[in-house]
C-alpha cells in the first residue's frame, strides 16, 4: 500500500461545538435544536461519518455542556467528546489534540447539518493534489455593500466578482493548521474560521464549489430552512 493510500483513508474530523448560540433566542444551544427528530450536532456528524475516509469525529464542547452525553450519537466508538474553549479556534485546537497522528483534518460547524455527500468527497479529494488543503465555497450572487462605520447607511457597492462565501467544512494538514492557529492565536490576529489562520501565515487555501443549501442556521429562521433542505436532500439520497 501506498502512503498515498493510507492518508487517503486517515482523516479525522472537529467540530466546534462550545458555543451558547445567543442569537437563537432559545433555551438551548443552536447545535442542540432539532430537525426530524435529531440535533443539528447529530445531522453535522453522520454527515461526515458517511464517508469511509472520516475514522473519527471530535466534539468541542462547553464545560457546562448537559446535553452531548444524552445524544444517542455519543455512544457511538467514532466519536469523542472533549472540552473546548471561549473562542472557536481555541476549541477547535482543543480537537486537534486529541487527533492523534492523522495526516489530514476536517472542521466542520457543529450547526451546518445540510452537507452533501458529493461536496464532502469532492472537498477530500484535494488531499491528492494539495499541500495546503483548502475549504467548501460558495460564490456571492447578492449585490454586497458595505455600511457606514457604526451606522446603517450604504457607504458604498463591494464588487462581487471573485468574492466567496466560507463554508465548512475545510480541510488541511492537520500540522499545518495546528501551527498556523497556534501561531494567529498567540499573535492575536482575528481568526473567523480556520483558512483565515493559514491566510494569516501566508498560505493560499484552495476554493472548493460547495452547495449554497449547505447552511448554518445561526437564526431562528434558519431552522426552517435548514429542515426543508434535509428533507429534498433525503428524497434525493433515497431516489
Amino acid at each position: 500500500m501506498s502512503h498515498s493510500a493510507v492518508s487517503l483513508a486517515d482523516i479525522v474530523a472537529v467540530l466546534p461545538a462550545a458555543g451558547i448560540g445567543s442569537r437563537m433566542q432559545s433555551e438551548r444551544p443552536k447545535q442542540y435544536l432539532t430537525i426530524e427528530g435529531k440535533t443539528l450536532l447529530e445531522h453535522a456528524i453522520s454527515a461526515l461519518l458517511r464517508s469511509p475516509r472520516v475514522q473519527k469525529v471530535i466534539v468541542a464542547i462547553s464545560p457546562q455542556d448537559t446535553f452531548f452525553a444524552e445524544l444517542p450519537i455519543a455512544c457511538d466508538a467514532r466519536v469523542k467528546a472533549v472540552i473546548g474553549g471561549a473562542q472557536r479556534a481555541d476549541s477547535v485546537l482543543a480537537g486537534l489534540q486529541h487527533a492523534g497522528d492523522a495526516d489530514w483534518v476536517l472542521v466542520h460547524d457543529a450547526a451546518r447539518p445540510c452537507l452533501h455527500i458529493d461536496d464532502l468527497h469532492r472537498l477530500l479529494a484535494i488531499s491528492e493534489t494539495s499541500k495546503v488543503g483548502g475549504i467548501l465555497a460558495a460564490p456571492v450572487r447578492d449585490t454586497m455593500k458595505r455600511g457606514e462605520p457604526g451606522i446603517e447607511k450604504i457607504a458604498h457597492t463591494v464588487d462581487r466578482e471573485d468574492l466567496w462565501h466560507a463554508l465548512t467544512p475545510q480541510f488541511f494538514p492537520l500540522d499545518l493548521l495546528k501551527a498556523c492557529l497556534a501561531r494567529a492565536l498567540d499573535e492575536g490576529a482575528t481568526v473567523t474560521d480556520e483558512a483565515s489562520a493559514l491566510e494569516y501565515c501566508g498560505y493560499h487555501p484552495q476554493l472548493v464549489a460547495g452547495r449554497s443549501d449547505n447552511i448554518k442556521v445561526t437564526r431562528p429562521e434558519d431552522l426552517a430552512l435548514a429542515a426543508f433542505y434535509l428533507t429534498q436532500l433525503h428524497q434525493e439520497e433515497s431516489a
